[in-house]
């Protein structure tokens, strides 16, 4: 009896220990958290929102990108840069420009992509918030709880090398 009490403790402690899986997310507990605010934010707004992207180089030029959303669809994203150090050169109307719902990523050189916060959050969990080597990992919610800042650095790397997102500011249509 003393013998197949034990089977059954180690066959409990096998399936205890294989069941546990060790997730491969950097902020879990703080991405889970956001995640809920975006659903709860999603809810209340119609899914319907605007949210503003912002980005730079270390070498002057800085820009926004201004992405709308209608019951869950891109349907306007405005570019413009916000400080032209270094861009003397380029055309006027690469400055600033405007797509709208038939024309979304018909401007392919600059700009944030044209994504909902749906596929944000996915690109979040499934490529920027993953566990990977030789990279330092950044996530934060400080638009309310939802995602304002989430990607990755490779090690090492000196200059523009963010892989990611910077959300400055998420609201209602």
């Amino acid at each position: 009896m003393q013998k197949i009490r034990c089977a059954y403790f180690l066959l409990l402690i096998g399936i205890l220990l294989t069941s546990c899986e060790k997730s491969n997310l950097n902020y879990e507990n703080s991405f889970e958290s956001s995640y809920q605010e975006w659903l709860g934010f999603k809810q209340t707004s119609g899914n319907s929102y605007h949210y503003v992207v912002s980005g730079g180089s270390v070498f002057g030029p800085a820009w926004q990108t201004d992405i709308t959303v209608t019951i869950g669809k891109v349907t306007q994203r405005h570019f413009k840069y916000t400080s032209a150090t270094g861009l003397e050169n380029i055309p006027a109307e690469a400055l600033e420009w405007t797509e709208n719902e038939n024309e979304i990523n018909t401007h392919t050189s600059s700009g944030a992509a044209a994504l909902t916060l749906d596929q944000v959050y996915q690109k979040a969990r499934t490529e920027w918030l993953i566990e990977r080597k030789d990279t330092s990992v950044y996530f934060e919610a400080n638009n309310n709880g939802l995602i304002s800042s989430c990607g990755y650095v490779p090690d090492g790397c000196m200059d523009d090398c963010f892989n990611g997102i910077n959300i400055s500011s998420v609201g209602l249509l």
